[in-house]
Formats: C-alpha cells, sequence, structure tokens
C-alpha cells in the first residue's frame, strides 16, 4: 500500500493515470448536510435520523443489486428515509419527506473540495455514483461546481448499483481509457474496494480515520483530506 508521495512515484511511470473519477456521496458531498433540516423537523434526533437514513440507504442499494429488483437511487433514498422514521418513532408526513428529500439534492460540499478539484484541474475529472442523474446535476449545480467535470455518470445506466463491475465498467466506455489508466477516489471502502478488483487505480479518502474492510483488496493509496490527493497526484503531470 502507498501512503506517500515519494512511494507513488517510485512506482507508477509519469504517462500512468490519465483521468480520476470520483464517488458523490460521502466523498465530494457531505450527506450528513441533512442533519440540519432533520433537526429543525425533528428536534434533538436530527443526528440520529441522518445516520440510520443512510445506512438503510447503503443496505438498500446492496439487497436490491443482490434481489436483482433494481430501483433508482431517488426511490432508494426515499424507502430508506420512511425506514429510519419508522425506526425512529417519528412521524413522515409527505410535507416532512418532500423537505428532507429536497435536502439530498443540495448537499453541501467538504471544505476543501473547490480548492482539490482545482488543483486536479490538469486531469479529466469525473463522477461516478449510484445516484440518479437528476439527483447528481442538482447538487452538482447547488455546490457551483458546473464545468468541473467532463462527466457524472450515474449508476442508473447499468441498473445495478457499485460495487458491481458492470457500474465501473461504464466509466473506460465511457472515456475512451483503459481501466489501468484511471484513478478512483472514494470514502467509502468497499466502493475502493470494487473499484480496485475491477481494475482501478484507488485512493480511499479516510477522513474519519476508520479501519480498512477485510474484503482482499487495498487501495493504492490513503489519505485524510482530497488535498492530500492532489499533492500525491500532482508528479505525474509536472
Amino acid at each position: 500500500m502507498l501512503t506517500n508521495v515519494m512511494d507513488y512515484r517510485s512506482k507508477f511511470s509519469n504517462s500512468q493515470l490519465k483521468a480520476l473519477v470520483f464517488d458523490a456521496y460521502g466523498t465530494l458531498f457531505d450527506v450528513h448536510s441533512v442533519t440540519s433540516i432533520c433537526d429543525q423537523l425533528f428536534p434533538e434526533h436530527g443526528a440520529a435520523l441522518s445516520r440510520v437514513w443512510r445506512v438503510k440507504q447503503l443496505e438498500y442499494t446492496w439487497l436490491r443489486s443482490l434481489m436483482g429488483h433494481y430501483k433508482d437511487f431517488w426511490q432508494v433514498t426515499e424507502s430508506a428515509l420512511v425506514y429510519a422514521c419508522r425506526d425512529l418513532n417519528l412521524p413522515c408526513r409527505p410535507a416532512m419527506c418532500a423537505r428532507l428529500m429536497d435536502a439530498y439534492l443540495h448537499l453541501e460540499p467538504y471544505p476543501e473540495v473547490r480548492h482539490a478539484l482545482n488543483a486536479l484541474a490538469d486531469y479529466p475529472l469525473a463522477i461516478l455514483s449510484n445516484g440518479s442523474s437528476r439527483m447528481l446535476h442538482s447538487v452538482v449545480e447547488s455546490a457551483k461546481l458546473q464545468g468541473v467535470f467532463s462527466l457524472i455518470i450515474s449508476a442508473d445506466e447499468a441498473k445495478i448499483y457499485k460495487p458491481s463491475p458492470r457500474v465501473y465498467d461504464l466509466v473506460p466506455r465511457k472515456m475512451g481509457l483503459d481501466k489501468a489508466a484511471i484513478g478512483f477516489v472514494s470514502s467509502n471502502y468497499w466502493d475502493v474496494a470494487g473499484a480496485r478488483a475491477y481494475g482501478f487505480w484507488t485512493c480511499w479518502v479516510n477522513r474519519a480515520n476508520a479501519p480498512g474492510d477485510e474484503l482482499g483488496f487495498t487501495p493504492d493509496v490513503i489519505v485524510n483530506t482530497l488535498t492530500e490527493l492532489a499533492n500525491v497526484v500532482k508528479p505525474l503531470w509536472i
């Protein structure tokens, strides 16, 4: 596993990476920025609601993929919200549900995102996310990141969710690059493991200093913020 610039430079040639692809939720955009609206609607329950909502959202993507009963990410997210409210004994009236779902279209980017993406602008940048196309374009527009990404790719095109290789395979086909020339960046270890198994170079953004999952695949680089990623890959185009 490589965790510093010198190790990275010693292993890879200057032509190794041709593009960088980012997960959206939890990597570029803070899914728990919905906590404030959760707290407004359900005082003292905001953090718990956000946490259960996110856990169940991810779980439903995996379960639906395994079951072969795909629903798009908007529907999955709404189902997860309904479950989370029921689990916490909170009312989920239609108007409340609509406000909470709308918050997912306006998630806050992490503080370093704009600066880091600007520092990486010599690479073609793309998003690959489980989010539906409408959700992804809305959150990018809300964060004023229009024009930063050459492609915004949704798992909806494959009708299955990450970490299925069918989702990662959308990237080289759309970008016209060999998968070994693509770097994939995610804060979700399971996502990094899936991308690494597929054949991408991978970077895990480990903001929480969490242990890695035991899935048999490890990231090429681990960073705490996207700013550190810019410092790692910059030597490839100097």
